[in-house]
């Protein structure tokens, strides 16, 4: 297997069509499908069915892509890093982020890219995660640090890891002693919840019905920090990403289970469109970061 299969492969499966994937890669459609074909013997199953002119992925391609186009990616940054490591990282870079990340990840990763970069101007903006699918859509972002979205279209998702949930209570609780709850023992509980447009909520609902528990739900805000801030005065609960609550907001923790809620945060980028050194780099950084905090790495 060389590296042209894969980018032949990738081609095709983002565009379906040989003719149009064989402009995209420089090569004539005769050759694209003899490659194609070439790696389906190599690995020893379809990856495309074609009938007539139309091609649709199979299963085994289905499963092939996301390692392929997470591979392709970081050969594709690591040469351009290389070309231009010569000379020094300039421009602007800018970012956007949940509040979840703006704690602790966000800053992080800064310091020690402002430290490799100083001539770098970096704008961080802490907006919804709606706001910053659209910024990245209008070209007002480089880049986001979210949660996965329900619908990508001209985004993509790179994940991270993976993020347990958890109960934030205040110290005066009734289960601020608790190590763990069930989400069933939240039924008829107090809760302040993310509004229904947020995909959180619509997750956190559907693990509720699965086990046949109602909590009411007194307050509805539209930041983490409001529902935390409401959590400290009143005998209230939240279920938030523990990266969300530090050291100084005198809540406390309790894990969930049966089931435990589960988020994916990730890098989100335009899909289509050049993306500056600069922002490859920051990147990279957040990355390191995820890598050496040794989180919960998503399955490919």
């Amino acid at each position: 297997m060389e590296l042209r299969h894969l980018r032949y492969f990738a081609a095709l499966a983002e565009r379906l069509n040989f003719t149009h994937a064989a402009e995209k890669v420089h090569v004539t459609q005769s050759t694209l499908s003899h490659q194609i074909k070439q790696l389906e013997d190599e690995v020893g199953q379809r990856l495309f069915d074609r009938v007539g002119k139309r091609v649709a992925m199979t299963e085994a391609g289905e499963l092939l892509l996301p390692s392929v186009t997470k591979a392709l990616r970081e050969i594709d940054d690591g040469i351009r890093t290389l070309k231009g490591s010569a000379r020094p990282l300039a421009g602007t870079v800018r970012i956007g982020a949940t509040h979840t990340f703006n704690i602790g990840l966000i800053p992080t990763c800064l310091a020690t890219f402002l430290t490799n970069n100083p001539s770098v101007r970096v704008i961080v903006e802490e907006l919804p995660a709606a706001a910053i699918e659209e910024g990245l859509r209008s070209g007002d972002l480089d880049i986001g640090i979210a949660y996965r979205p329900a619908e990508l279209h001209d985004l993509w998702f790179e994940p991270l890891y993976n993020e347990e949930m958890v109960l934030a209570v205040g110290a005066m609780h009734p289960f601020a002693p608790r190590k763990r709850i069930r989400m069933i023992d939240l039924h008829r509980q107090n809760l302040v919840m993310l509004p229904r447009e947020f995909t959180t909520r619509g997750m956190l609902e559907s693990c509720f019905q699965s086990v046949g528990a109602e909590p009411v739900v007194l307050a509805e805000t539209n930041t983490v920090a409001a529902m935390l801030s409401l959590v400290r005065r009143m005998e209230i609960a939240a279920i938030v990403s523990e990266q969300a609550v530090s050291d100084q907001d005198n809540l406390r923790i309790v894990a969930l289970e049966s089931p435990t809620p589960m988020r994916t945060p990730g890098i989100l980028w335009k899909r289509e469109g050049e993306r500056p050194a600069a922002v490859r780099s920051f990147a990279v950084i957040v990355r390191r970061a995820v890598s050496s905090a040794k989180l919960k790495r998503p399955r490919e």
